[in-house]
């Protein structure tokens, strides 16, 4: 067995050549003659375009596809064994049957992938080493063998019968997905949102889902022993629930609109801290400026365009949520989760605040401690914001606006800054 390229000695394609051994696997699989079966194992793939294409049984073994884009592919049976996936674009490709075992698709889009009978068990390739022994070839990145999805948006993908022991599928977006009849013994789910999907009939031996979302959720004929459920959010109401509020939230909602009109000399501030709110209804139509709103529960709720200025959100719940364009000003979220929330277009910088006596200051947004992996906030204003050790992993902080934000501690591992502001702000790219 001859020496395998490590991954960034990969030789690169380009978009020319790619195409090129594209149209030999067309004829190959017309039986044509001349035609060529797709080979692009250990070759630098990354950002590369097949989308659209009839790749069915091509061998992408232990290449990078980072990035790349496969749009409406016909991937049946084809071998990703061991590829770098990160951020690839797979939306509504045929997966049917295909093998990805040891690969990295953290932050992959696979939304209406059909994905059955797909193998994404452990893999590791070996290569020898210069003194002839055969040792494990690095990874770019990834935990050992493990199939790695973390982040990924598998929305309304089917996985039914997949092979998917040990894969790794935390912050997951599985909304909708169904994975009837599949082996997910050993897997670890932690923070996935698993509204709506169907693991009818799969084995959750041992299987970790910790902090997932599970509203709507069938778990009929499961393989359960093992399974750890602890903190994960069902269609059981977490706390206090809007019904106990005492009056119709609008009602409130409208008096906490008269207190913040009046100055507070009418009407009263609207404290919603603990409360439960998934299933309140337009939510974004009322000012919650200077609501109380600790530890409160807002999954998945569209709050687009809506105000939220000077509040205190700390510890609340807005995983999923919709925030375009909302303004966000001068509110406190410290330590709370807005995984693959939106944000693009927020406002989230310092608000101007006017004292008694006509002096002013200026309101900085904390997000301390926050935790905002696979967030996007494209576009958005962080001015001033006060960001010191929140969780920005694979954020999209692309065009943002990040003068004199303070990141100090914060974990920037595979965040995207292109064409973001980022002078006077305190932050360490050292390491990106």
């Amino acid at each position: 067995m001859d020496s395998i390229p490590a991954p960034q000695d990969m030789p690169r394609l380009s978009q020319a050549e790619l195409e090129k051994v594209i149209r030999l696997h067309a004829a190959y699989l017309k039986g044509m003659v001349g035609g060529q079966r797709l080979n692009l194992s250990y070759k630098n793939l990354s950002s590369l375009d097949f989308s659209g294409n009839d790749l069915s049984n091509a061998d992408f073994t232990g290449c990078s596809l980072m990035e790349s884009h496969l749009v409406r592919c016909n991937l049946k049976g084809a071998s990703f064994y061991g590829c770098d996936l990160r951020h690839a674009n797979m939306r509504h490709s045929d997966l049917q049957r295909a093998d990805l075992r040891g690969a990295y698709l953290a932050g992959a889009n696979l939304t209406n992938a059909n994905m059955s009978g797909i193998d994404l068990g452990e893999g590791i390739i070996m290569t020898r080493s210069k003194n002839g022994t055969m040792v494990e070839r690095p990874r770019l990145a990834g935990e050992g063998g493990r199939t790695v999805l973390t982040g990924a948006k598998l929305g309304h993908s089917t996985l039914d019968h997949a092979r998917a022991a040990a894969a790794i599928f935390t912050d997951a977006d599985l909304s909708g997905v169904s994975f009837y009849g599949a082996n997910l013994e050993g897997a670890d789910f932690e923070g996935a949102n698993l509204t709506g999907s169907d693991l009818s009939g799969a084995n959750l031996e041992r299987v970790n889902m910790r902090a997932c979302i599970l509203t709507k959720a069938k778990l009929f004929d499961t393989e359960r022993r093992g399974l750890d459920l602890t903190d994960s959010i069902t269609d059981h109401a977490i706390g206090a629930t809007i019904e106990n509020l005492g009056r119709p939230l609008e009602e409130l909602l409208e008096m906490h609109t008269l207190w913040i009109a009046t100055s507070g000399k009418k009407g009263h501030q609207l404290d919603l801290s603990g409360y439960d709110l998934r299933d309140a209804r337009n939510l974004k139509n009322y000012p919650l400026t200077a609501v109380m709103c600790i530890g409160a529960n807002f999954l998945g709720q569209d709050m687009r365009h809506s105000e939220l200025q000077s509040g205190v959100f700390d510890r609340s719940d807005f995983r999923d949520c919709r925030f375009n364009y909302a303004d966000l000003r001068a509110s406190s979220y410290k330590h709370a989760k807005f995984v693959r929330a939106n944000l693009d277009g927020a406002k989230l910088n310092a608000l101007e605040i006017q004292r008694g006596g006509g002096e002013t200051y200026m309101a900085r947004t904390d997000l301390s401690g926050a935790n905002l992996r696979f967030a996007s906030l494209k576009e958005a204003d962080l001015r001033d914001s006060i960001l010191m050790g929140v969780d920005l992993r694979d954020a999209d902080l692309r065009g943002a606006d990040l003068r004199r934000a303070d990141f100090t501690g914060a974990l920037i591992d595979y965040t995207k800054f292109d064409g973001a502001s980022l002078e006077d702000a305190i932050i360490d790219l050292s390491g990106v």
